[in-house]
């Protein structure tokens, strides 16, 4: 198996919202479209699992001065947007829904242990096998936790 991961930094705008992630997005929504083409085109994209995914959610609520140019947003750990793309991972769909605050989820609820778990099952890895010992203890990126997301897989 090959890995690679590419990062962009400074996606925390906790001021500036409005032309910071405008500039990001231009960043990253073009290459991003044209990895997944191009994976397509070549055949490439059914054996290969593109995610895409950020450090946190962001809350709906703002922060710092309340203006329509500076103001920003706080990190938000219960709710959080990933996208993924080939490896056997439907098309086309969404999984999961919030509230109307973007605050709790409302439905389809993917822990990180079950996000995990799927994309070792996606990679041919059975996540309650893969386990190393520390401690006398068996560990495992799942922990004694997750499930694989089965809705949303080919």
């Amino acid at each position: 198996m090959r890995f690679v991961q590419l990062y962009h930094r400074g996606w925390d705008q906790h001021a500036n919202l409005p032309r910071d992630i405008a500039a990001q997005c231009k960043d990253v929504d073009q290459a991003s479209a044209a990895l997944v083409t191009d994976l397509k085109q070549r055949g490439l994209l059914e054996d290969t699992l593109v995610i895409w995914g950020g450090e946190f959610g962001r809350s709906v609520y703002s922060q710092g001065k309340l203006d329509t140019e500076t103001y920003g947003r706080d990190h938000h750990g219960r709710c959080f947007s990933v996208w993924m793309a080939g490896g056997g991972v439907k098309s086309g769909i969404t999984y999961g829904k919030t509230d109307d605050f973007s605050y709790n989820i409302a439905e389809n609820p993917v822990h990180v242990h079950d996000f995990n778990a799927t994309i070792l099952q996606q990679m041919g890895i059975d996540h309650e096998r893969l386990t190393f010992r520390y401690q006398g203890r068996d560990f495992r990126l799942t922990d004694v936790h997750g499930n694989v997301v089965r809705n949303i897989l080919v």
